[in-house]
């Protein structure tokens, strides 16, 4: 008798269809384990036998194979331990094999026979539900798989006894529910920033249209402040967005208690990170920090000392919203639609300048330094801003500063009127995803305006791509102020945020 249990193997954010088949036989007594299985499939061999010797059930001392199908398809992590335990349950007549057959199964077996919580829960049951089936899976990861949909059936145990004696009938496992976390509310206000009205401005049009932002000042100036408060001006998740965000997170393992949260990542890695550790990769190829950043903010201090190769892996992304890593015997896509905030210092010892400093290797100092970021990626930054050092006037001044949550109202409306206009034309929700061809529609000028930037254009020697980038970012400076049309005050706007980012391009 063969017993056939469902499951999936993880490719990027998607469960792939396995099929465990579990066969008990006369033979040389011990159990093998066929199909591509990795190391931590491999071992799921000695989790079992204990989990079942622990549940008080006896192995016979038969052959036992287990098939992961497709043999093809490569399988990695432990969460096939509990299928593998449930089909051989199953071939040994302790538990229906019919009543598995509705089931998609994962999860981790510890030597006591209790089950630990996997990685990817939200995933598998989507899939399942997709296949038109329920989802059996620990009990710490069901309130994350609760929310693929609430018609789907959950069996969530904290045992193989457990679930054993729900099939018997003699005890019955409740549906989790979706849990979600609680929303922080000691976010960094912009109001304790003094001064710099001109960065709080910037951040906030960045902010309302999803535009990349480079912030460039002496040490100390405000810089890491200023991108640490932008998560307290942005909207929440939307539902699909929260959905997509998640799915992520529950593959990279990062689902604390398998609580959703509505708030938008913003991941803040070192520079020291490598290339896979920014756009994914490694062993396994598990999502980067640019995937887990995905619909929220990719925070990169000290921008020049991530290492060029990995800066410049970003370039794709950035374009395209997805990280491809590609290698000989696979091909994995995890999205990417992430802000890029960024943060540096004018040259390597930092006050290039700034009144009365110098700099002891003159102009090469910031030239060197700047070079370091390649032109096509700073060509991919919307708005570049000078974050000046904040003066002893500007410490001293009690005024009054806008709260973080007068702005974020702002930040709300123009959002809301980003996404009306291009959930209307089938388009992306921000001026900075919108189309080319949908961007010169939406953001066409006036006669003055348009005279401006083709003089600027031509003056500045703007790319295809920077020219685009001026339009979106004039058309978020609209929607801000409630305009219909693109005027000439928002072009300037839009190209005075350009300028000192085509300076330094030049110097790359």
């Amino acid at each position: 008798m063969v017993a056939r249990i469902s499951t999936v193997a993880f490719q990027g954010i998607e469960g792939a269809p396995v099929e465990v088949q579990v066969m008990v036989a006369p033979g040389k007594v011990g159990t093998q384990i066929v199909g591509l299985p990795d190391k931590a499939v491999a071992e799921s061999r000695e989790r079992v036998h204990a989990a079942l010797h622990a549940s008080g059930l006896a192995l016979p001392a038969k052959r036992v194979t287990v098939n992961l199908a497709p043999a093809d398809l490569p399988k990695e992590g432990s969460h096939f331990d509990l299928p593998i335990a449930l089909g051989l349950m199953a071939a040994l007549g302790a538990i229906p094999a019919d009543a598995l057959a509705d089931y998609v199964v994962i999860g981790e077996l510890n030597l006591d026979g209790t089950i630990a919580p996997v990685a990817g829960a939200l995933p598998a049951a989507i899939g399942a539900n997709a296949l038109g089936k329920g989802l059996i899976c620990p009990a710490d990861s069901g309130p994350e798989a609760a929310w693929a949909g609430a018609g789907l059936d959950i069996l969530a145990p904290r045992s193989l006894i457990a679930l054993a004696n729900h099939f018997r009938g003699t005890q019955v496992l409740s549906r989790p529910e979706p849990a979600i976390r609680a929303g922080a509310t000691n976010l960094p206000d912009l109001a304790d920033i003094k001064g710099q009205e001109s960065a709080k401005r910037a951040l906030e049009v960045a902010a309302a249209g999803g535009h990349n932002l480079l912030m460039v000042g002496p040490p100390g100036s405000g810089k890491s402040m200023l991108a640490a408060r932008l998560p307290s001006i942005l909207p929440p998740l939307s539902a699909a967005e929260l959905l997509e965000v998640s799915m992520i997170h529950s593959i990279a393992g990062q689902l604390s208690g398998g609580k959703l949260s509505d708030r938008r990542p913003f991941r803040t890695p070192h520079h020291s990170a490598t290339m896979a550790a920014l756009v994914g990769g490694g062993a396994r190829a598990r999502p980067g920090e640019a995937s887990l950043a995905h619909h929220g903010v990719l925070f990169l201090d000290e921008f020049p000392e991530f290492s060029p190769q990995s800066l410049d892996a970003l370039r794709q992304p950035l374009e395209t919203a997805e990280c491809i890593i590609a290698r000989a015997n696979h091909r994995v896509s995890y999205p990417a639609n992430v802000q890029l905030v960024a943060a540096m210092n004018p040259c390597r010892c930092g006050m290039a300048g700034e009144p009365g400093h110098s700099c002891a290797r003159g102009p090469r100092c910031a030239s060197d330094y700047q070079a370091r970021i390649s032109g096509p990626l700073m060509d991919r930054i919307d708005i570049r801003i000078d974050v000046p050092a904040v003066s002893a006037m500007d410490l001293l001044r009690p005024a009054p500063a806008e709260r973080s949550s007068d702005i974020a109202r702002r930040v709300a409306r123009a959002r809301q009127v980003q996404h009306d206009r291009y959930s209307a034309a089938g388009g992306s929700g921000t001026n900075a995803r919108c189309s080319t061809s949908m961007i010169e529609i939406c953001a066409a000028p006036d006669a003055s305006g348009l005279q401006l930037l083709r003089d600027a254009a031509e003056k500045m020697k703007f790319s295809a791509r920077g020219y685009h980038r001026v339009l979106k970012v004039a058309r978020t400076l609209a929607d801000l102020d409630g305009a219909e049309m693109v005027g000439r005050i928002h072009l300037a706007e839009a190209i005075s945020y350009r300028i000192a980012g085509e300076r330094l391009t030049a110097v790359a």
